[in-house]
């Protein structure tokens, strides 16, 4: 109940409890032992704080609760976690009625988004608070540099990787998805990051100054920024100076005006795309941990409360740019070992899982918190599906070094059912010089993925839906049965290339090996001129039917010799047939 719901409706409160008094005391002539309980649900029914307020008295409360907050508070809901702040947040400060709720919300509001909840300093509310003096210091126009569009999003997302600017507009070649010829521009910047938690790779994000005072808004519109866009014959696209388009093509609605163009089908399809996009942008970062009590379990040597909750976890390596280094991680979870509920027939069980990779000085560099869903199967069948297990993937792109990750994990059916998990990782450099390869990962499921899922998604690396086999260690064998298809995904990394023909020269051998005899079961040999003749770099796809092999142990092993640079690498994993 919040404080000021109460004095609004103390007189109506007064009068009806003064009713009551009298409704009471007639009562009791009449049997008070009978009739008190019929008095006290007339009072829950007629109760006004109970009751459901109009919109309109609702919004007068909330701004009168508003007025009241101390300068303080108010500060710090308006200003400094204004843009971080989520709905449901703001909502349960809004409702403290003193100033000791609101001083443990704000310690826990903090607590909550520490990568390091054990720490007695708080490495996000430092950074949070150096990004809006960063922002009041470089992006004020006419106002504080932390309300504009770009104080926003360096509040939220920090520095970008990389920033395209235009501080005076002027002269500007459309790109050919722009619709191509040139065109004048009003200031714009585009702010370019490679990786947003939450949202996806390689973000682009386009601010425009229209009214030339400096004042960037963000814009989803890209022909926002051009100057000569309403100027009769003025910065004309190529379709327009070819006599393929007019002008006024480009005001036919939809999501920006850029008329027609060499791009214009792909823009229309992606229109949704940015869409969402941005509506990711404008909305609060995640919260990086909602179970503190499962996240103290990542830093501290505090005892598990019960038993101990079995995962498995497997990390890859996939090479993405010359310092940038994907790695994917796979948990897999036996269905046997989950809680699961049912009601109405149904089965569910449900996992919570936390975790942070740090550097070698306890820095923490990424973070993650999510929900893992088992089921739902129907009742029925939920004794056929215990021998399943649930999977979780998760990937964060890392430069090339030595990290720790940290996992915990809990049944929220059991809450007292804990699971931690920690491993030291090196994430391999690529160099130029080296035949290097990505992990040979061996998969159950393995296929191409529509345009639109490219690079996003559970289990997506490139173009590729690749799910991996989870063991207890990365020397055991994965297993499969003689029903299933053994898939298994590698790429190649610095392959040489002629000088003369500018096309490598490499043959790939695939071999699979009995375990026990060393024996080769099947040999299969690939150039490297049929996958990718210009490339310095393959992705090797194979699927192979299992029904030919004895049930057995066998090794997968694949052998890159480059006859170009005259290197050899080779990748093997184990794996059992059922």
């Amino acid at each position: 109940m919040s404080w000021s719901r109460f004095s609004l409706s103390s007189a109506i409160l007064i009068t009806m409890l003064a009713g009551a008094g009298v409704f009471a005391a007639h009562a009791q002539s009449q049997g008070e032992a009978s009739n008190q309980d019929s008095v006290q649900n007339s009072q829950d029914q007629q109760d006004p704080l109970k009751r459901q307020l109009p919109d309109k008295e609702r919004f007068k409360q909330q701004k009168q609760l508003h007025q009241e907050l101390g300068t303080a508070y108010k500060k710090w809901l308006d200003q400094d976690v204004r843009w971080i702040i989520t709905d449901s947040e703001k909502k349960a400060f809004l409702s403290l009625s003193n100033d000791e709720e609101r001083d443990a919300f704000i310690e826990n509001f903090w607590r909550r988004r520490n990568p390091n909840p054990d720490s007695p300093e708080n490495e996000y509310r430092e950074e949070h608070y150096r990004r809006i003096a960063y922002a009041n210091e470089h992006f004020a126009a006419g106002k504080p540099g932390w309300m504009t569009d770009r104080g926003m999003i360096y509040i939220k997302y920090g520095k970008p990787d990389s920033i395209d600017s235009h501080p005076s507009g002027g002269q500007y070649e459309r790109p050919v998805d722009e619709g191509g010829g040139e065109t004048s521009t009003y200031p714009f910047e585009t702010w370019h990051y490679r990786y947003l938690d939450g949202i996806g790779d390689n973000i682009d994000i386009e601010f425009v100054d229209s009214c030339m005072c400096s004042d960037y808004h963000m814009t989803i519109d890209r022909s926002e920024k051009d100057a000569l866009l309403h100027v009769p014959n003025g910065g004309e696209t190529l379709y327009e100076q070819m006599g393929m388009a007019k002008k006024a093509d480009r005001f036919k609605g939809g999501l920006e005006n850029l008329g027609p163009g060499p791009g214009s089908s792909s823009n229309q399809s992606k229109e949704f795309d940015r869409i969402e996009l941005y509506s990711k942008l404008e909305a609060p970062p995640e919260i990086k941990f909602k179970d503190l009590s499962l996240a103290e379990f990542l830093t501290s040597k505090k005892m598990l409360p019960g038993p101990f909750f079995p995962f498995e976890v497997r990390t890859d390596f996939v090479k993405v740019t010359d310092d940038t280094v994907l790695v994917p991680i796979t948990l897999q979870i036996k269905n046997k070992d989950i809680t699961f509920n049912t009601k109405d027939g149904v089965s569910k069980g449900d996992v919570s899982i936390v975790g942070r990779i740090s550097t070698i000085t306890d820095r923490v560099v990424q973070s993650f918190e999510d929900p893992v869903e088992a089921g739902p199967y129907p009742a029925e069948l939920l004794p056929r599906e215990m021998a399943g297990s649930s999977l979780y993937w998760k990937a964060f792109p890392l430069r090339p070094g030595r990290y720790r990750i940290d996992i915990a994990i809990k049944d929220v059916n059991n809450p007292d059912h804990v699971g931690v998990w920690a491993q030291a990782i090196t994430v391999p450099r690529y160099d130029d010089d080296h035949l290097a390869t990505s992990s040979l990962i061996l998969a159950d499921k393995m296929e191409r993925v529509p345009s639109k899922d490219i690079g996003a998604g559970n289990f997506i690396i490139g173009n590729t839906f690749v799910r991996p086999r989870v063991t207890t260690n990365p020397a055991s064998p994965a297993s499969f049965h003689r029903n299933q298809n053994l898939n298994f995904w590698m790429q190649v990394y610095n392959l040489g290339l002629d000088e003369k023909s500018k096309q490598n020269n490499a043959k790939i051998v695939y071999q699979i090996l009995n375990a026990t005899t060393n024996k080769s079961i099947l040999d299969a040999t690939e150039d490297s001129k049929r996958l990718s003749p210009n490339s310095d770099q393959l992705t090797l796809e194979k699927s192979l039917p299992l029904a030919s092999l004895e049930p057995g142990k066998y090794i997968v092993r694949i052998s890159v010799d480059d006859g170009v640079t005259q290197q050899q690498i080779a990748q093997s994993a184990p794996f059992t047939v059922e």
